[in-house]
């Protein structure tokens, strides 16, 4: 016996100050290694600015100051994830990109109203003995956030 497609999500799978976070496979445009964005007059500080990717401006929020983990950035290692968002391509840079993962419906379970997350938390697997947390990108990029991305673009 199969297992049901619908309850198969593959996951992209990325590390942030030492925690496993990760966003759909299909929200995921492409990885890059690190580019230090250009920096835009005016930007919050969740901002990092933009880079010229294949003649295409796109604005790279800072996904440490988003989720309120202490800024450090190893460049060496550091990637920018390019995610397809409601308001178009935006990248976030994480310390390193892990692995593309399947997770079963039964691995997921949705976040408690008390865990916080602000909005942009989709749900929570559970993988061996840790937690991934799974990004909402629409929601990670809206509000606040995803104005100062379309004012640095």
């Amino acid at each position: 016996m199969g297992i049901d497609a619908a309850a198969v999500r593959q996951v992209v799978v990325f590390d942030l100050a030492g925690e496993p976070y990760a966003v759909d496979i299909h929200r995921v445009r492409e990885i890059i290694r690190y580019t230090a964005p250009r920096v835009v007059a005016g930007s919050a500080p969740s901002i990092r600015g933009v880079i010229n990717l294949r003649g295409a401006i796109v604005p790279v929020g800072d996904l440490r100051a988003r989720l309120g983990v202490p800024p450090a950035l190893d460049e060496a290692r550091a990637k920018i994830v390019l995610v397809e968002t409601a308001a178009g391509v935006a990248g976030m840079i994480v310390d390193d990109v892990a692995a593309v993962r399947t997770l079963t419906a039964d691995e997921v379970d949705e976040v408690p109203p008390t865990a916080g997350g602000a909005g942009f938390v989709d749900g929570v697997a559970r993988v061996g003995d840790r937690l991934l947390v799974l990004l909402d990108p629409d929601a990670l990029f809206a509000g606040e956030f995803g104005d100062e991305l379309a004012d640095a673009a």
